[in-house]
């Protein structure tokens, strides 16, 4: 079992003073444009899963793509030292902390947010430690234009999310975020700055993407825009059966664009009065009440809940919107009498996640551990899922959200890094857990212990099934996680990050000593 809080600090030593000796020496010599920290590196040995604490050597802070080179420079030339990319700090498993390594804060590069227009096409050119979240504000409020495809929280850096994939209710019409880049720049393992994009050094292109950080960094990156809406209708539907939930959600994102939501996503939710598993986690106001008598008797330990959003203009008429969502409300079949509705802004909707973050912080949850997990799971065998995990092991829910919706293997891009089940119909399934009653150090263990559990179910009853932010100790783990693509995968590391200087949290590879 992982403990709550693997603690690696290294004890004081003479082999370890000289080491802090030489990093600092080495970092006199860097002669950065941005700054070095090898004292304070707390913030660098931490991350949002709050299950890992790992001490850096040094934590810097760059201005730009050359402090990057330089930096990535003077590690090749060490024996040992890796360097790591560190964005808003949301990994759950340290992938974005280096053990006695160089952690870059890629908050501190200058930030870029400009929109272009390119080949009768719109794009907002970003630096790789962009909030998403600024992105959204200055490219509506400047432009009243938008990225297609979002993350649920907007709190992450442009670079971490391409690095992963980027997933929201808005990729099963436009993919991940992944698939809505067309141009990047980044520095290699080799210190080696490339611009690319599907045409221009297409390898290093498609294989940064979805790549965890092995590759290269993101300093830049060109993403496509489109007109934004003004409003959305938001909407939540509940369903007492798994199958009627499925079937549904896969209709409405294998409906044609303009005959269907704009935005598709799901969750589980325990069949109780639970304030935060249950009942009152589905309404969108506090005015809304979740009438429970309507739920039929025969409703097993957990609920469904599809939930959908329609864009709009001011300009449009409310019995327009009112029309457009009736008919295609009158394709699904969910429990009448339990479905919320709520209009508000487009800004207000993308930004949902933000007012959970600030009611975390100021609860206190925001800093304590979040073990959570986050799959991709085949059609083929979500039904089986739904019956092994959320109805037995997961039926009294885990203290958040518990996210499962379908997404299409169409929309994905198979040169990207990103590996997905197969079949042109597979789930998310993001297990969020909130609650500061599931905080303490012994129910953390549990946690941990139970998304073991929920792992070794899937591989026991033979799913289809991927780890998204994927987390693996070994290089056997990871070999399966990669599949027939592992070859692809080691190819493209000895090329781009040889000496696997690169990400090392994320426990892939092993440094290489230098040549």
């Amino acid at each position: 079992m992982i403990a709550c809080l693997e603690q690696r600090f290294l004890p004081d030593s003479e082999a370890e003073t000289r080491a802090d000796d030489d990093v600092s020496s080495l970092c006199k010599a860097l002669e950065l444009n941005g700054s070095i920290d090898c004292g304070s590196v707390g913030v660098a040995s931490k991350d949002f899963g709050g299950l890992y604490a790992v001490k850096p050597l040094a934590f810097i802070r760059p201005s730009g793509a050359d402090d990057l080179v330089r930096v990535v420079s003077a590690a090749a030339r060490s024996s040992n030292l890796t360097v790591a990319a560190r964005g808003n700090g949301h990994s759950i498993n340290g992938q974005a902390m280096a053990d006695r390594g160089l952690v870059i804060d890629m908050r501190t590069m200058e930030e870029r947010i400009e929109v272009v227009s390119c080949g009768g096409a719109d794009y907002v050119d970003v630096s790789g430690g962009a909030l998403w979240e600024d992105v959204l504000k200055r490219c509506v409020l400047g432009f009243g234009l938008a990225p297609r495809s979002w993350t649920d929280y907007l709190g992450l850096t442009v670079g971490g999310t391409l690095s992963n994939a980027g997933i929201s209710g808005q990729a099963f019409r436009y993919g991940p975020q992944t698939s809505n880049v067309t141009e990047m720049e980044v520095v290699t393992g080799e210190a080696e700055t490339l611009v690319c994009s599907e045409t221009q050094n297409p390898e290093i292109f498609f294989a940064i993407l979805g790549g965890l950080g092995q590759f290269g960094i993101i300093t830049r990156a060109r993403v496509l825009l489109q007109p934004a809406p003004d409003m959305v209708r938001w909407m939540r539907l509940v369903y007492a059966e798994f199958d009627a939930f499925s079937r549904d959600a896969e209709l409405l994102v294998t409906r044609p664009e303009g005959d269907s939501f704009d935005y598709v996503e799901g969750f589980v939710f325990v069949n109780s009065s639970d304030p935060v598993n249950g009942w009152p986690s589905v309404p969108l106001t506090p005015e809304q009440r979740f009438n429970s008598g309507r739920v039929p008797r025969t409703a097993g330990s957990v609920l469904y809940c599809i939930e959908v959003a329609l864009h709009y203009k001011s300009s449009d008429h409310a019995s327009t919107v009112d029309m457009a969502v009736s008919r295609m409300l009158g394709r699904l079949g969910f429990i009448e009498g339990l479905e919320f509705h709520v209009d508000v802004g487009y800004m207000e909707f993308l930004l949902r996640v933000k007012r959970v973050e600030e009611d975390a912080r100021a609860n206190g949850i925001w800093d304590a551990p979040h073990p959570w997990l986050n799959l991709l799971v085949s059609k083929r065998d979500i039904a089986d899922f739904d019956r092994t995990v959320f109805k037995k092991i997961l039926r009294d829910g885990v203290g958040g959200p518990m996210l499962v919706y379908p997404l299409l293997r169409s929309k994905w891009d198979d040169r990207t890094s990103v590996v997905i089940p197969e079949g042109e119909i597979f789930y998310l399934v993001a297990l969020l857990r909130f609650d500061p009653a599931y905080s303490k150090d012994s129910v953390v263990e549990k946690m941990v212990a139970q998304n073991q559990e929920i792992i070794q179910c899937c591989m026991k009853n033979g799913f289809d099934f991927k780890l998204y932010l994927p987390h693996y100790q070994s290089e056997e783990g990871w070999k399966r996680h990669f599949g027939n693509r592992w070859t692809r995968f080691v190819e493209r590391k000895a090329r781009f990050d040889p000496m696997a200087i690169l990400a090392p949290g994320q426990k892939i590879s092993t440094r290489s000593r230098q040549p």
